[in-house]
């Protein structure tokens, strides 16, 4: 059965009744509204019976590697479904302590072919969490030729790209203006806008809007996908989305009301059904 995963961008306002929770780990998770502390982490494990993911989705520095020894023992102990990294130290390490935690491929761009979906399923990887660059057709291909288990991202406002500088806060210091946390772009050639949002790790860059990927849930759920992810930053009325894509899903997504209900949602679609083609000038 295709489940559904939620990233929730408010901690006071849960989705439990999601089959999964991705709770973003303080200080070491990037492209992520909210993060969430090893006691709080505990705290929600203590009620919440379903699936938990953690993400540790960011580049880690050789100084980050014995706290994040540490974290992993401790959850290690909580039964987490898995945890989602980047950084391949997470990978390592799970091998130089033993530890049954599996694991989520979360390279980003990166996580794009089946091919080297099965080479990390081949390391010991359980899941993959694809790119949010890649066609249906090829999401599809390697949900069928991978051994390993495929996550897709199909409502939010993706983030586009992250980097560790400060970079919202360098542009107001250069224009000699008061910084603030975050900066609405336009890119020029797209003319597409883009959310600036800067914290501790970085800066991120989100579309500025809703790609919406309800009129895809159905082929997923016909290809055996096993886990879609709804991400509520931007989104309102959040819950009762997450509500209804659970109750269209257990209706073997026939309802066509729930299609036309989120509509609202815009005709965003990303790259579900367009491709990227790179040209050389």
């Amino acid at each position: 059965m295709l489940k559904v995963l939620v990233e929730n961008a408010q901690k006071d306002n849960l989705s439990f009744d999601a089959d999964g929770l991705i709770l973003p780990l303080k200080d070491y998770a990037v492209e992520s509204i909210e993060t969430f502390s090893l006691d709080e982490i505990k705290n929600i494990r203590d009620t919440y019976t379903k699936e938990i993911f953690i993400k540790i989705n960011k580049n880690l520095m050789n100084e980050d590697i014995e706290k994040v020894k540490s974290i992993l023992l401790e959850l290690e102990k909580l039964n987490i479904t898995g945890i989602m990294f980047y950084d391949l130290a997470i990978l390592q390490l799970k091998k130089e302590l033993n530890l049954k935690l599996d694991l989520v491929w979360n390279q980003t761009h990166m996580v794009n072919n089946y091919k080297t979906c099965d080479y990390y399923y081949d390391k010991g990887v359980k899941y993959a969490y694809l790119g949010k660059e890649i066609t249906l057709e090829e999401i599809i291909e390697i949900i069928k030729k991978s051994k390993i288990t495929s996550i897709v991202e199909v409502i939010s406002r993706p983030s586009v790209g992250f980097s560790k500088r400060k970079l919202v806060t360098n542009y107001y210091k250069d224009l000699e203006k008061k910084a603030t946390s975050s900066l609405l772009v336009k890119e020029k050639v797209t003319g597409e806008f883009y959310d600036v949002v800067e914290d501790s790790n970085g800066t991120c860059f989100y579309l500025d809007k809703i790609v919406n990927g309800t009129s895809i849930i159905e082929e997923l759920f016909e290809k055996d996908c096993r886990y879609i992810v709804l991400k509520e930053y931007g989104i309102d009325s959040f819950n009762e989305l997450v509500t209804d894509t659970i109750h269209y899903i257990q209706g073997e997504c026939k309802d066509n009301s729930y299609l036309e209900k989120y509509k609202k949602l815009g005709d965003s679609t990303n790259f579900f059904f367009k491709k990227t083609i790179y040209k050389v000038k």
